[in-house]
């Protein structure tokens, strides 16, 4: 391994942890900052991804649609006030083709209620699409590909 590549590794693990800790303190606002303006985000199931259906729970196609769905989960959406915790592991880093670096990441989410009450939300794996945009990585396409078929929503 190159000092590159350990460079590229650690940055990337950066981009990685900055991302949980994003979604995981409430800094939605923020979120979209981490993608492309014209990336692409989709929330599936692992049946979905391996038939290669677009079908999700969640699928945007810039970063305006990110800003827009973060609008209206603070405005439009009435739920417990509830926390998350992402945790991220195991990232296997591709071949850089075309000035982008396919990324698989390990996630599991777990969700805390008001009262306390813990439970595995959601688990699966990132596989995603990173670009180098101003000294940074960012996503330029995000398939969170869940692998239950059911997640409360």
């Amino acid at each position: 391994m190159t000092p590159a590549d350990v460079a590229r590794r650690l940055e990337i693990d950066a981009l990685y942890a900055d991302y949980a800790h994003c979604l995981d303190n409430d800094e939605l606002e923020a979120w979209p900052a981490f993608f492309t303006e014209d990336c692409r985000y989709r929330i599936t199931s692992a049946e979905n991804f391996a038939a290669g259906l677009p079908v999700g729970i969640v699928y945007a196609t810039s970063n305006a649609m990110l800003v827009d769905r973060v609008m209206a989960l603070r405005k439009a959406n009435i739920y417990e006030p509830q926390r998350y915790r992402h945790l991220i592991g195991a990232l296997k880093l591709g071949a850089e083709q075309d000035g982008a670096l396919p990324v698989v990441a390990n996630l599991i989410v777990v969700r805390t209620m008001q009262d306390g009450a813990m439970m595995l939300f959601a688990a699966g794996r990132y596989v995603d699409r990173l670009v180098r945009r101003e000294d940074a990585w960012k996503f330029a396409s995000k398939d969170v590909v869940l692998d239950s078929r059911q997640i409360d929503t």
